[in-house]
């Protein structure tokens, strides 16, 4: 069992930055993929980043060379940096964890924090 908990919660002006933290439960992290969905008002939820390793990330365009995941597996968090922030990024931002390389094991979701970006 693993739980999931998001902080870093904001509102930013365009153009500003915020660090979005998920702390999880458990000493299986290492084991999980962590991902950041993300969604808005009247959208569907979009896969914003993805972090299976250091070397392992994916990013949807509309967020790339902006946004940066990572993940620390000795503080059992992932961390979303977003910068440069747009209004369209405004939505409520979900951590995920899905066992990675096709391991047996639950999916598990945050409960989301909001993200709001507005001048």
């Amino acid at each position: 069992q693993v739980q999931l908990v998001e902080s870093g919660e904001g509102l930013a002006p365009p153009g500003g930055s915020l660090r979005l933290s998920c702390a999880a439960s458990g000493s299986t992290f290492s084991l999980y993929a962590l991902s950041w969905p993300r969604q808005a008002p009247g959208k569907e939820r979009e896969l914003v980043s993805s972090i299976v390793s250091a070397e392992i990330t994916n990013y949807v365009n509309s967020v790339q060379g902006r946004f940066t995941i990572s993940r620390d597996n000795a503080k059992n968090t992932v961390y979303l940096q977003m910068n440069s922030l747009k209004p369209e990024d405004t939505a409520v931002y979900y951590c995920k964890a899905v066992p990675s390389f096709g391991r047996a094991g639950g999916v598990y979701w945050g409960q989301g924090t909001q993200v709001t970006v507005s001048s």
